[in-house]
């Protein structure tokens, strides 16, 4: 299933899934109030919310039910309990370390890390990122990200897929200048990340990528495109953590909440700072950047000045 949330012509916001990938369900709505309106709510109790809408059945013309394009899409879990993001693609983190003149560190091996984000500014596809004003190096990121769906502590890797809701894709955006002086005082990424983080289209159930799982991923392709022309190429399979592990890292002496999103960190290739300048100048306002996720969609923003 791919869960969305939308608002509707008169205003209203509202959450539910896609109906043939033409109409959308108001959850709440279709079901008289048995399930929530919004998938935050949704996602505390997942597992007996999905056992609900398996008990429905839906056509078209049922209460609820809206063409899709009556609608304007908006981040799928636009205020999530909390954002981490990983750093679990080698390629990218070598690459993009050589770029600055330095060697790969070896306890990147031996566990995979993370950094806190704005959880307060996700924002969905088809919303306009707003570039910071001080900044001259704007970069896309391109990611996968997945939805926590059951609550857990100390989760061992071996079971970590139970409290999975599902996968989105994700597109951390980085002040580049600001994120590279600040993190020279040693701290991780602050202002450089703190602007913006897009999710979306919508949220696909684990269930729907399992024919695909590979390696300690899942055989996706993974695109991005500035203006229409493709920079970025890459595979989601290449991750050197797994999620589990991401998982296990996370949840160690921590308890996860369902509605926590959990991103990989970058692909190989999957932004400018690791293809150069000599490939694509850093992102300006009016630049569309698109980020294809091979069975989880495009997910689109355009950059846009911020204003005085």
């Amino acid at each position: 299933m791919k869960f969305i949330t939308f608002e509707k012509q008169d205003g209203t916001i509202r959450a539910g899934w896609l109906l043939n990938q033409d109409f959308a369900v108001d959850m709440f709505e279709a079901s008289d109030g048995l399930l929530p309106d919004n998938l935050l709510n949704f996602l505390e109790n997942s597992e007996a919310n999905l056992k609900k809408i398996a008990s429905f059945s839906f056509t078209k013309e049922h209460k609820g039910v809206y063409p899709l394009s009556k609608l304007r899409l908006k981040a799928p879990l636009p205020i999530p309990k909390s954002f981490r993001d990983f750093y679990a693609f080698e390629q990218h983190v070598k690459t993009a370390r050589e770029n600055r003149g330095l060697e790969m560190i070896p306890e990147w091996y031996e566990i995979p890390v993370f950094y806190f984000s704005n959880h307060l500014a996700i924002k969905g596809s088809g919303e306009g990122i707003i570039k910071p004003s001080e900044c001259n190096w704007l970069d896309y990121e391109l990611e996968i990200a997945c939805i926590i769906g059951k609550e857990g502590r100390n989760i061992p890797a071996d079971q970590a897929d139970e409290y999975i809701f599902g996968y989105s894709i994700l597109n951390d955006w980085s002040a580049r200048d600001l994120q590279r002086k600040e993190m020279k005082v040693g701290l991780g990424p602050a202002k450089g990340k703190d602007f913006a983080t897009s999710i979306g289209p919508w949220i696909v159930t684990k269930d729907e990528l399992e024919p695909f799982k590979l390696g300690k991923g899942y055989d996706l392709s993974m695109k991005a495109r500035v203006n229409g022309n493709l920079l970025s190429v890459g595979n989601m399979k290449d991750l050197y953590y797994s999620f589990a592990e991401m998982i296990e890292r996370a949840s160690h002496g921590v308890t996860l909440y369902p509605g926590e999103i959990i991103g990989s960190g970058t692909v190989g290739s999957g932004c400018i700072l690791e293809l150069g300048s000599q490939v694509h100048r850093w992102l300006r306002p009016g630049d569309q950047v698109e980020l294809e996720i091979e069975h989880l969609g495009v997910l689109q923003n355009e950059i846009i000045a911020e204003e005085r």
